[in-house]
């Protein structure tokens, strides 16, 4: 689960990370009073979105090109610069052409920047430890650096016994450059901000720019925030803090009925049990000529309302051309899921090819009842014959 950079400041501030003053605001008048709040005399206002590259993104109606993050040097100026923001569609590289709309801003007091670094945390799965990412690099995208500059990007794994120590903070001081003072103020920021991201079961912390002041002081500029959803059950709290308006609605339809659900680009919809078997499913499609629509798995007890639900969720979906459902029968009984797309298929009139194949428990079983619907269903006997069918059906329908 994501939150925005305001909320993942005020959390990461109660654990001893050192943030800016500000204030969000949902209208032009709320941003102009949050500014009146703070010293001055630079205002910066940023757009709050779930998505990165918000300052260097455009407004879809601002022929001006100016980004989601701007500066203000009075409250006036920062009056402005939300009505340009809220209300508007900000495009950005993470957002796709559709972009997202911008419905709150965060109006934060201005900084004296010495230095720009990157910084974040999260769990490296080889290792199974929390591991501590910094570069020299900050304010660019982590990525173009560990391509372009990967000796700057600097490692640090945290062993779940011992916790966090000072040495961890020196090695990565050192490795930035940073000493005295600076080392100092670093070596707090990075102890506070991983006792944030254990007692918050978070799944990425990410500070980018992590700011060095000419006073010497280390700033969380920005905060990108995101939790294991997994562990929400612990943090009623945290569950709160989510803006359903930011999430796909299928993904959330999808999380009703328990069933994990990625929307992607292509024109395949994907219905299988069991996420590696999903990954292979996808690959095969995409090996064939066509790409996967969505990643969904229903999981091994999925009863005949969530196949039904699955079967809605897919077809809300514009760009789907034909469905595959790809189903291995181990805990999942495959007559169970014949009736459950039977069942879906005459209730929601799917109007695309759809092709089945089922393996394992009650195959057989499984086969028959598709058999007898009397429904345009394509049944396939492998994930390659299965793929090899759902393209070429595509291709004829168009």
């Amino acid at each position: 689960m994501n939150i925005h950079e305001y909320q993942g400041k005020e959390l990461l501030k109660r654990y001893g990370v050192t943030v800016l003053d500000g204030h969000v605001a949902w209208t032009p008048e709320e941003a102009e009073a949050a500014a009146a709040k703070l010293p001055g005399p630079v205002f910066v206002v940023k757009s709050q979105i779930h998505a990165g590259g918000r300052g260097a993104g455009h407004f879809a109606d601002d022929p001006s090109g100016k980004g989601g993050v701007r500066l203000a040097r009075s409250p006036n100026e920062v009056r402005a610069a939300a009505e340009a923001m809220i209300g508007h569609t900000l495009i950005t590289k993470q957002t796709g052409e559709q972009g997202r709309p911008v419905r709150r801003v965060y109006v934060e007091a201005g900084c004296d920047i010495a230095r720009e670094l990157y910084l974040s945390l999260l769990v490296d799965r080889i290792s199974g430890r929390v591991t501590i990412i910094a570069s020299t690099e900050g304010g660019m995208e982590i990525e173009e650096v560990s391509v372009h500059h990967p000796e700057k990007i600097l490692r640090v794994g945290v062993d779940p016994a011992s916790g966090i120590s000072g040495f961890h903070s020196r090695r990565l001081a050192t490795g930035l450059g940073l000493s005295g003072k600076q080392a100092s103020a670093f070596g707090k920021f990075v102890a506070g901000i991983y006792a944030a991201f254990v007692a918050l079961d978070c799944a990425i912390v990410e500070i980018n720019p992590l700011v060095v002041t000419r006073t010497g002081e280390v700033v969380a500029l920005d905060a990108k925030v995101s939790f294991d959803d997994n562990a929400l059950f612990r943090h009623p709290e945290l569950e709160k803090l989510r803006d359903e308006a930011e999430e796909d609605p299928k993904e959330l339809e999808a999380a009703r009925f328990e069933l994990n659900y990625v929307a992607l680009d292509g024109n395949i919809g994907c219905m299988v049990n069991g996420a590696g078997l999903a990954m292979a499913t996808m690959d095969i499609i995409k090996l064939y000529g066509m790409a996967p629509a969505n990643f969904l798995d229903v999981g091994g007890g999925a009863t005949k309302e969530r196949v039904t639900a699955a079967f809605k969720i897919i077809l809300s979906d514009p760009n789907v051309e034909g469905i595959l459902v790809n189903i291995f029968g181990g805990i999942m009984r495959c007559d169970v899921i014949a009736e459950g797309v039977v069942s879906a298929a005459r209730e929601v009139q799917i109007s695309v090819p759809l092709v089945v194949r089922l393996a394992g428990t009650n195959v057989d079983l499984g086969k028959a009842i598709l058999a007898k619907s009397n429904l345009p269903i394509v049944a396939a006997d492998n994930l390659e014959d299965a793929a090899e069918k759902i393209v070429k059906a595509v291709r004829e329908a168009a």
